[in-house]
């Protein structure tokens, strides 16, 4: 996949998640770009495997690439940033244990795999392919 496509995939992922959920992930992108499986989201979820970037059919480059495409597709278009706390799953009564997404646990990527980008609710513009509309 070249620069190109990715950006195209990644605009195209956003758009969707936005317009059907309100909000977009870098899982849901991934797995919307069949970089990441439903099944091995489940199982990084499921605390089976360590690091989220450990499933991931693509290498750490072009999954640094993807996460830098989601942070300007947000710019472009006003959206929100809003970290998440990705916690293991099936931990009742047992305390919590947060999941990590990379393999070195760099804090920036760490926060940039955990941010949902969120549709601004003050100004409600309209979502593009990577253009704000009113640069239409």
């Amino acid at each position: 996949m070249n620069q190109s496509e990715l950006i195209k995939k990644v605009g195209s992922s956003m758009y969707q998640q936005l317009n059907n959920i309100g909000y977009a992930t870098a899982v849901q992108t991934l797995m919307d770009m069949q970089i990441l499986s439903k099944e091995d989201y489940e199982k990084w979820r499921n605390g089976q495997v360590p690091y989220l970037e450990k499933v991931c059919h693509i290498n750490l480059k072009k999954l640094a690439s993807v996460l830098q495409e989601m942070k300007r597709y947000a710019a472009k278009n006003n959206l929100k940033s809003s970290y998440t706390f990705y916690k293991q799953w099936g931990r009742k009564n047992k305390s919590t244990k947060q999941l990590r997404f990379s393999k070195t646990g760099n804090e920036y990527m760490e926060k940039l795999y955990a941010t949902h980008y969120v549709k601004n609710k003050a100004e409600e513009r309209e979502v593009t392919y990577g253009i704000n509309s009113e640069a239409l």
